[in-house]
């Protein structure tokens, strides 16, 4: 498979791009909930958040407005660490990720579980600043940027499929980046 998905190009830099303003930080009075069909809901504060085991990942990322960048070094939770604390129930198919200012983001728990989806809180060595989703964002690098949801404050693992803020809008729940799927049609 190529590295690039068709009809995306290759930059260096990490351009910006979000619905909304940018939210403010505390770590003093931030948390991070996962609840929904689990048998162990959790709430963290953010330094319980970085006690928990730490992987390092990197992985390219592919933005659905047309740009790619190779090699981006995170670090945070896997996302099947995560599950493993929280235990999903048998009847648990797929996972909600709330972020501030409304966003959402559902993805099947198949798709969350690989090896390469973490929840970031640092990106090339650096705390994840503010503007590409600190304190803490979704990655999930087989999919469009769009699923990463950036500011992610809660997880909420359901039976059924919920689209998410752009699904809503038009964009596609698939979100493959080697198919094209941009957009729902």
């Amino acid at each position: 498979m190529p590295r690039l998905p068709p009809n995306q190009r290759l930059t260096t830099n990490f351009p910006v791009l979000h619905f909304g303003k940018v939210p403010e930080f505390d770590s003093k009075t931030w948390d991070f909930r996962v609840e929904g069909l689990v048998e162990n809901p959790v709430r963290l504060t953010y330094d319980e958040l970085l006690a928990l085991e730490k992987t390092v990942d990197v992985s390219d990322f592919h933005c659905v407005t047309g740009w790619s960048r190779f090699d981006n070094k995170w670090e945070g939770i896997r996302f099947s660490d995560l599950a493993k604390l929280v235990r999903p129930k048998s009847n648990a198919r797929f996972a909600t990720i709330e972020a501030e200012g409304g966003y959402t983001t559902s993805l099947a728990l198949s798709e969350l579980m690989e090896p390469d989806v973490i929840l970031a809180y640092n990106f090339e060595g650096k705390p994840l600043e503010p503007l590409h989703g600190g304190p803490l964002r979704l990655v999930v690098p087989k999919k469009y940027a769009y699923k990463c949801a950036k500011w992610v404050r809660k997880v909420v693992f359901t039976e059924k499929k919920e689209l998410g803020f752009w699904e809503q809008r038009g964009y596609s729940d698939s979100a493959d980046p080697w198919k094209e799927e941009r957009y729902s049609y």
